[in-house]
């Protein structure tokens, strides 16, 4: 099913438009430099996309001059009172983020989707495995079925009250349960989907919890924007997005870098070479090319020459490869350095 298109701010979300990244903030909104110093962070490391929480008044006027200070659209993340939605709005954020398990009444809704409306403000229901409505728990538990139940009952809601510029996402710890939830909500619903594990934790398993369950569903071609959870630092869930991204071949704002594993047959220190390279073109404004870093003979020369530039070791030369054949071949250990000056001059944007 092709997805609608949603703009938030200058970002097209859906209808064909590249995968976008966010993240959230974990700044008290209320504390407007600070919050406003971490956006301007994650601009920097290519947030494209944030989202801040208001839960009070004082948010809501921190988030009137947040907006004036920073250069991508700012969402205002909302629960229990939809008042504050629209309060937000009139502060000027570019959507705002309802939790359907616990924003209110029909009623608060309804007059939530006028104002939005009125104001070409999107929103984005923002289904949570951890706080489903009560009788949707006691129907199903927490499972896809009752957020994809969810997620429909409060889109008919806007639907009903001419509202249809919404993102859906439907997120939940358990990572099977998410990538069912969204499959099935992909073949229902023409919605843009924000997709991301929620409470994924911290640190390595909470890297593979989101690249597995976000891969497997961009894999599928479902997805049109994504949040990598992370407990701690905002800025690693921007530098996740894009891996996941690049690993893909979704979006490629980066080097990337394959290397073998190695083996008995590898004569040379690898791994050290690889850092080499990742230092040596870990420049701002590289352009994104594939460099191949190989031990040996085996496959080294085919992954090589399948890179924008490639090298295979053997015990005292190695061969450079590009355009799909051999450039050159010398003598260790100079040849390293030869390599990494024609990789850099490669990616060098002109």
């Amino acid at each position: 099913m092709s997805r609608n298109r949603v703009m938030i701010g200058a970002v097209p979300v859906g209808g064909g438009a590249p995968v976008s990244i966010q993240s959230m903030t974990n700044t008290d909104t209320r504390d407007t430099e600070a919050t406003v110093s971490q956006i301007l962070a994650l601009e920097a490391a290519g947030c494209e996309i944030v989202r801040s929480t208001v839960f009070d008044e004082r948010c809501v006027e921190s988030v009137r001059e947040i907006v004036k200070r920073i250069h991508i659209p700012l969402v205002a993340d909302i629960h229990f009172d939809h008042r504050l939605a629209i309060a937000a709005i009139g502060a000027g954020v570019a959507k705002v983020r309802i939790n359907p398990g616990n924003i209110g009444s029909e009623a608060g809704v309804k007059e939530l989707a006028h104002c939005a409306r009125a104001n070409g403000v999107p929103i984005r229901i923002g289904v949570n495995g951890g706080s489903l409505e009560k009788d949707l728990l006691e129907k199903y538990g927490v499972t896809a079925e009752a957020m994809v139940e969810s997620g429909v009952r409060h889109a008919e809601m806007l639907e009903k009250y001419g509202f249809s510029d919404i993102v859906l996402s439907l997120k939940s710890s358990d990572v099977k349960t998410t990538v069912e939830a969204y499959r099935r909500a992909a073949g229902l619903l023409p919605y843009p989907l924000h997709l991301g594990i929620t409470e994924a934790g911290m640190g390595e398993e909470a890297l593979l919890r989101s690249a597995i369950g976000v891969g497997s569903l961009l894999l599928d071609g479902i997805g049109d924007t994504m949040r990598v959870s992370l407990t701690g630092g905002v800025i690693e869930e921007v530098e996740a997005a894009k891996k996941i991204l690049a690993a893909l071949d979704i979006r490629r704002d980066t080097v990337r870098i394959v290397s073998c594993p190695t083996c008995g047959r590898t004569r040379v220190d690898l791994a050290s070479i690889v850092e080499r390279v990742r230092e040596a073109l870990s420049f701002e404004g590289v352009k994104p090319i594939k460099v191949a870093v190989m031990g040996c003979a085996v496959n080294g020369p085919g992954e090589a020459r399948e890179a924008d530039i490639g090298i295979a070791f053997g015990s005292v030369n190695a061969a450079v490869f590009g355009r799909g054949g051999i450039l050159y071949t010398d003598k260790l250990p100079g040849v390293i350095d030869r390599f990494i000056e024609d990789a850099k001059k490669l990616c060098t944007k002109e």
